[in-house]
């Protein structure tokens, strides 16, 4: 009889129902599509800010202070410490090695230049200036072999994807070089030029074989392979500093502090968050000897744009929810107003008011089911369409969202007609069915 009653409710007066299952489905659709994109948007935009360069820097822990001017270093190669090209395979081993997307190893010198025309034109070299310049030596793609017998390409592209070369990179196990655009402009340096570079007793010639714009100091310098600069450098298989370019998770109060004074079950949880601090440690246990420091510029930016992001979608999401509850609540009270005949009938035949408001939270439980369901493909929709406009890529369907939706949208139809129901089970059968 319970269930005959609900689905003669259903039959006689579908209007209330249709408008509570469409307000339903809206609100549902809403945080399913704000959910999915929350879900996804960390890591899409961490890959996304991957562009601005990397964010953390290897340096050696006995290197010496450095004395740059002008983005030159104008430190002896003799002086400070050097790390080994050959133990870089190794940060692929580490836990979250998954997160490391690319490094480049760096090596400055400082390098006088002549320069002359096209390679194989009969122009003279036309000097320039004594001055020094630098000459850093990088990996440009690089195959990088782990110790598992794995290879590993990385370099400079990985790290620095916004540097824009008008030309061409050089090719590793070529006599050839990028120059920046600042110095090629005040040396008259053109594509396909060749110049002298000489290092103490060391000549070599090289070809330029593209400009490099990167808003850095990089535009006044020479970059050529890092074979290059370590024979320059007399420094064979060792670099100075080494850019890292890591997916991370955006800082919070936990992730700041200080993990020598955790507790194990705190301690293996920042491990096993893939912070910038925490990948750091374990880049400097790969590789001894060695100071992992963020740069903390483009780690705090994007820590703060990643948690505005998120708490904008929350805001969405609660802000959906909250016009879904109002709007099943008008209409419950709509309703109730309605039946008022009904339930006065119900009463007055010795209902009580535990099965007045069964019945009608058996109907908002069946709407709440329905609405769930057309709100969570609706919203897969749409989020599939928010994520292609935004990030390209549209996120990935997560089937564990749909229990999640089913619940949110029983909570908000209970809670939307928690008042609406309270009122109809204190109502008096003898003035309603008196017509009062």
């Amino acid at each position: 009889m319970f269930f005959r009653i609900v689905g003669d409710s259903f039959a006689r007066k579908p209007r209330r129902k249709i408008l509570v299952a469409a307000a339903l489905t809206l609100g549902m659709a809403i945080a399913t599509a704000t959910l999915s994109v929350a879900l996804d948007v960390g890591d899409r935009l961490a890959k996304e800010f991957r562009s601005l360069g990397a964010n953390l820097l290897v340096t050696s822990q006995g290197d010496t202070l450095p004395l740059e001017i002008g983005g030159i270093d104008y430190r002896p190669v003799s002086e400070g410490a050097y790390l080994s090209e050959a133990d870089l395979g190794k940060l692929k081993t580490i836990f979250w090695r998954n997160n490391i997307l690319g490094f480049a190893p760096i090596l400055e010198t400082p390098v006088t230049f002549v320069a002359g025309g096209p390679a194989g034109s009969a122009n003279p070299l036309r000097p320039t200036a004594m001055e020094h310049h630098v000459l850093m030596g990088t990996w440009f793609e690089h195959q990088v072999t782990v110790p598992d017998g794995s290879t590993f390409v990385t370099g400079i592209a990985s790290t620095n994807p916004w540097w824009r070369v008008r030309g061409r990179w050089f090719s590793e196990n070529a006599a050839e070089c990028v120059v920046g655009e600042a110095l090629a402009h005040r040396s008259g340096i053109t594509i396909g030029d060749r110049l002298r570079v000489e290092a103490g007793p060391r000549t070599e010639a090289v070809i330029v074989v593209g400009l490099l714009a990167s808003g850095g100091p990089e535009e006044e310098a020479i970059i050529a392979p890092l074979a290059m600069a370590q024979d320059f450098s007399a420094r064979p298989g060792q670099f100075r500093k080494l850019f890292v370019s890591a997916l991370t998770k955006p800082e919070d109060a936990f992730a700041r502090r200080d993990p020598s004074k955790m507790s194990a079950e705190d301690y293996d949880r920042w491990y096993c968050t893939p912070y910038v601090s925490s990948i750091a440690l374990q880049i400097q246990q790969s590789l001894p000897g060695v100071e992992a420091r963020p740069i903390r510029r483009v780690a705090q930016a994007e820590g703060q744009i990643l948690n505005h992001v998120s708490a904008l979608m929350w805001i969405v999401t609660l802000a959906a929810l909250l016009a879904a509850g109002l709007a099943v609540a008008a209409t419950a009270a709509t309703t109730i107003l309605e039946r008022r005949t009904e339930i006065g009938l119900m009463k007055a035949l010795g209902a009580g008011k535990s099965v007045v408001g069964a019945l009608f939270l058996a109907e908002q439980l069946l709407l709440a089911l329905a609405g769930g369901v057309l709100g969570f493909s609706a919203g897969f929709v749409l989020a599939r369409m928010v994520g292609e406009r935004i990030f390209g890529v549209a996120p990935e369907p997560r089937i564990i969202l749909l229990p999640i939706i089913l619940i949110l949208a029983i909570m908000v139809a209970l809670l939307g007609s928690l008042i609406p129901l309270r009122r109809a089970a204190g109502f008096d059968p003898a003035p309603i069915l008196r017509g009062q």
